[in-house]
């Protein structure tokens, strides 16, 4: 057999195979992701494929701030990041009545994982990206409109978490009108 006529069958093979066999993908990111700092992430749900993943990105911990049993949660997520060695906290936020119990526990849960890279998620990023806000201006005292920026890119608070927000900012001093 002639040797180009040979390159050209291998050749015309493997782009058949490539075609019929897709390339690999990386798990889709979660929706509205957004990175803060080098510390802390917020986003909506991720997919189990993503969570599977996460100590190879570099999280070392993932708080999560809905109730564990609605229904596009990851079912195993606990079991998914302990696998990992990854610490695992869910904080279950009504998303109509969020709390200033909800905020103490995140607020001191995000000062005990201070020095550890951390996804702070919920179903599409709402609860994540206003307690995060919160916590940066209360309790680690940032300038709020710079944290608040962080929040725009996913939302406009509104219904219970407007004054929710509006509540814990004046409770602890801090003279800034998101809204």
């Amino acid at each position: 057999m002639n040797h180009n006529l040979l390159k050209a069958a291998v050749f015309s093979m493997a782009a058949l195979l490539a075609a019929a066999v897709p390339a690999f993908a990386a798990p889709a990111k979660p929706p509205n992701q957004v990175e803060i700092n080098d510390r802390i992430t917020t986003s909506g749900q991720p997919s189990a494929e993503w969570l599977a993943d996460l100590k190879a990105q570099g999280f070392e911990a993932v708080v999560y701030l809905a109730p564990a049993t609605v229904s596009d949660a990851v079912k195993e997520e606990a079991l998914i990041l302990s696998r990992q060695g990854l610490t695992y906290v869910n904080i279950p936020i009504q998303f109509d009545k969020p709390s200033d119990r909800d905020f103490a526990q995140f607020a001191a849960i995000m000062d005990a994982l201070a020095t550890q890279k951390v996804l702070v998620h919920c179903q599409i990023n709402l609860r994540a990206s206003s307690m995060v806000f919160l916590y940066r201006a209360i309790s680690r005292k940032e300038n709020p409109n710079t944290a608040y920026e962080s929040v725009t890119k996913v939302w406009a608070p509104e219904g219970a978490w407007k004054p929710f927000i509006q509540k814990q900012l004046k409770k602890h001093q801090i003279s800034f009108e998101p809204f």
